[in-house]
């Protein structure tokens, strides 16, 4: 097992990709904090889920876009599991908005969600893991409009490319004291934020003929790419990013 004895959290993981994600660590070895916003009762059940495959679980409640949320659920994580081995920034909202009717409120929550908060988590952590000279990892989980133009993403897209750069300069800093920093750019994935593709008439389509494997991804095979990264396999890439989508954002 690629990740046995060590702790993981999981931001946004009592759901959809972040489920996935949690369900392949645990898989690996690993003990998981599970972090949600307001739904305990589906963060408990993906904990129990753990707890039934021989691992750790506990759940932890928390909006990643304030600091004293964050604070809190690094410092539940470290006292009930132990220190934190690999930070996994999975959570993140999407809306649907044309450019020329975006709001200021609209822009704004997005940004504090989908970048504010993986910044926000990663320096919370790594000052903990470095004043207690814990080496770690950390994952960004992106986005295929990092690579690709979709309508009405002009609030989301940036926040998902603009992981890559926070990994990037992250890496750098934090590289000394051996925390590693890497993003994971999702395709085309059936959760339940991307349902409403079914409801649009050819929609689904569309998309599966822009991907090569010619299907959508299966949650676990993105956290396959994760569990890689939060790993001794990859001990020597920092500052990477790699896109898990069937080939979709190369065509």
């Amino acid at each position: 097992m690629k990740l046995a004895g060590r702790i993981a959290l999981v931001t946004g993981g009592s759901r959809g990709i972040g489920r996935g994600i949690v369900e392949v660590l645990a898989e690996e070895g690993a003990d998981v904090a599970v972090n949600y916003v307001s739904n305990l009762a589906q963060a408990e059940e993906v904990a129990e889920w753990v707890r039934a495959h021989g691992r750790r679980a506990i759940t932890v409640q928390g909006d990643v876009s304030k600091r004293a949320d964050v604070e809190a659920m690094i410092d539940k994580t470290w006292a009930e599991l132990g220190p934190i081995d690999l930070l996994v920034n999975n959570a993140g909202i999407e809306t649907i908005v044309p450019f020329l009717e975006l709001t200021d409120d609209q822009w704004t929550r997005l940004n504090d969600v989908n970048l504010r908060g993986p910044w926000l988590c990663s320096q919370v952590y790594c000052r903990r893991a470095i004043a207690e000279k814990k080496k770690g990892a950390i994952v960004h989980i992106g986005s295929i409009q990092a690579a690709k133009v979709l309508p009405g993403r002009t609030h989301y897209a940036p926040t998902k490319l603009g992981l890559e750069a926070l990994a990037k300069n992250m890496s750098a800093e934090v590289a000394p004291s051996g925390i590693r920093v890497n993003t994971v750019h999702p395709g085309y994935f059936e959760t339940d934020m991307t349902v409403w593709i079914k409801d649009v008439p050819g929609a689904t389509e569309m998309v599966l003929g822009q991907i090569s494997l010619a299907r959508s991804g299966e949650c676990r095979e993105l956290g396959r790419a994760v569990a890689f990264f939060g790993s001794d396999e990859a001990s020597y890439i920092t500052g990477q990013s790699i896109h898990v989508d069937g080939g979709w954002a190369g065509k």
